[in-house]
């Protein structure tokens, strides 16, 4: 895996929308050369976000009252939420394609989880299935981090949300990642001590992508 130094970005809780609009921003930033490769880590309110390729039947009933956002990524539906870790890459790729960066940023992930005391693992495509990108657990077999990006003018934008400590039940209400017997898991879930795993969490996955 390349050296590919990030600059660093926090906030807390964003609403979504805001978050795409400073995003959009982030990324014309850098097709311009005005700003470096970054990553920006935050939270959402309660939102499921559809990618290109949703299909209607994999949306939640609205009666859920949680908004449902279309997005320009690719992936399929998920859900950010409280509790999330929520990381979006603003890149400039070189010869490399977007799949290629994808695979970097799971192994990337992969890292951060081993770090954390959570074996983690990416995952083939095997003929003609669907698209399992992302990164699960070795322990449990459990889906941990879901991957959802787009390239422009070279830029990437969008990224991963990794489960950290929040409720997953409204993972439930919906077709996650376009696999209906996927079965999505945190840290909270898949370890015995979260004292403070949110900021361990937001260190591990900063110093895995060599962010500062």
């Amino acid at each position: 895996m390349r050296e590919r130094p990030l600059t660093l970005l926090q906030d807390d809780l964003v609403d979504y929308e805001k978050a795409m609009e400073r995003m959009t921003d982030l990324v014309g930033q850098r097709q311009r050369d005005e700003r470096s490769d970054t990553l920006w880590l935050l939270s959402h309110p309660q939102v499921y976000t559809a990618g290109r390729r949703t299909l209607q039947q994999h949306l939640p009933d609205p009666s859920h009252g949680i908004p449902v956002v279309n997005t320009g990524r690719g992936g399929q539906l998920t859900y950010h939420g409280p509790g999330q870790l929520v990381g979006y890459l603003i890149v400039k790729l070189g010869d490399e394609g977007i799949v290629d960066y994808v695979r970097e940023v799971e192994l990337r992930l992969v890292r951060a989880l081993d770090a954390l005391d959570v074996p983690a693992e990416r995952r083939e495509t095997p003929p003609g299935s669907p698209l399992l990108t992302g990164v699960w657990t070795k322990r449990t077999g459990r889906k941990i981090v879901s991957i959802g990006m787009r390239q422009s003018r070279g830029v990437t934008s969008h990224g991963f949300a990794l489960n950290v400590d929040g409720d997953l039940t409204p993972w439930g209400w919906a077709v996650a990642c376009g696999m209906p017997e996927v079965d999505m898991t945190s840290l909270d879930r898949e370890i015995t001590s979260t004292t403070g795993v949110m900021d361990r969490v937001r260190a591990a996955v900063a110093t895995a992508f060599e962010a500062s």
